[in-house]
């Protein structure tokens, strides 16, 4: 019973009230689209650790403050850092996380172009009559050795 005793209240359930369902909602979609700095690829939603207690917590009080979604995640970046953002703002140091998967498919579509185009221009030209008699010639050698 002690073992049962001590692992719920390890798991214990946060309870949180709000004056309206709207309220909740926002709490509940920002709780998932934040990420747990400590935790792997996990939302401070479904984090079972201290720091993600903490944001969901301040996440809370600042519902409660009539904050807008905006400022609470501009409050967490900047106390956070953007690894706490799951899509990374585009701004002038993530133009390169942003651009490149586009810029490697311009840059792969152009090259398969240019091969293309270069296959084509490349005709197979036909032997001369020269050409052709001295072929079929080298060829009667080898037939008849």
């Amino acid at each position: 019973m002690l073992v049962a005793a001590l692992d719920a209240r390890a798991e214990a359930i946060e309870v949180r009230g709000f004056d309206n369902p709207v309220t909740e909602k926002r709490y509940q979609e920002l709780t998932a689209t934040l990420r747990c700095p400590k935790c792997e690829n996990q939302a401070i939603g479904d984090s079972n650790s201290p720091i993600a207690a903490d944001m969901r917590e301040r996440v809370y009080a600042q519902l409660q403050d009539g904050r807008s979604d905006k400022e609470i995640i501009d409050f967490m970046v900047q106390r956070f850092g953007d690894y706490v953002l799951y899509n990374p703002r585009l701004e002038g140091r993530t133009l390169l996380l942003w651009g490149l998967p586009g810029a490697l498919v311009v840059i792969g579509a152009l090259v398969l172009w240019l091969i293309i185009r270069s296959r084509r221009r490349t005709q197979v030209r036909r032997l001369s009559a020269e050409e052709q008699a001295r072929l079929d010639d080298l060829i009667d050698r080898e037939g008849s050795a």
